[in-house]
């Protein structure tokens, strides 16, 4: 089956990144925003979609924020009484119908919880590796392309 979306711990992936807005608080909003940032990027660049999940409630947020582009990383908070891991749980069990969903998280509960529902698992720090990796390869790639835009342009203004 292919993989059909990611679910990400939000929370979970920012405390194991702290390269990522490094002078700001791991639950502030300048951090969650640069996570998001690079998720899209990493998106972009994959093609899968990205759901990240925040606890609400620390930070007195619920709901979902939902940009007008489709290709946006969805964002969903918690509400009262729930936590992002419950919202996780939720949606690998609803995907599982449809294909392959990749979760990212550091808690060892919430991996075995959603391998039960037949969802593959990641550390956070494995993903990490592998949007920095994603992202390298993009870059080289439109080096490369440029490159050979620029040489063609080039051979054409000397004819």
């Amino acid at each position: 089956m292919p993989l059909i979306r990611i679910l990400v711990d939000g929370y979970s992936l920012l405390h194991a990144w702290p390269e990522l807005a490094p002078k700001s608080a791991r639950h502030s909003a300048v951090a969650r925003d640069a996570l998001i940032a690079c998720l899209e990027e990493y998106q972009a660049a994959l093609g899968t979609p990205i759901t990240v999940f925040f606890d609400g409630q620390s930070g007195g947020l619920h709901g979902r924020t939902r940009s007008p582009d489709p290709r946006a990383v969805e964002v969903l908070y918690s509400k009262a009484g729930q936590t992002a891991d419950d919202l996780i749980e939720r949606a690998a069990y609803r995907f599982k119908a449809y294909g392959e969903v990749l979760v990212i998280t550091d808690d060892h509960a919430e991996r075995d919880t959603v391998q039960g529902f037949g969802a593959l698992a990641s550390s956070c720090a494995t993903f990490i590796a592998q949007i920095g990796g994603e992202l390298n390869q993009v870059h080289l790639d439109l080096k490369a392309h440029n490159r050979r835009e620029r040489d063609r342009f080039q051979r054409d203004r000397s004819r």
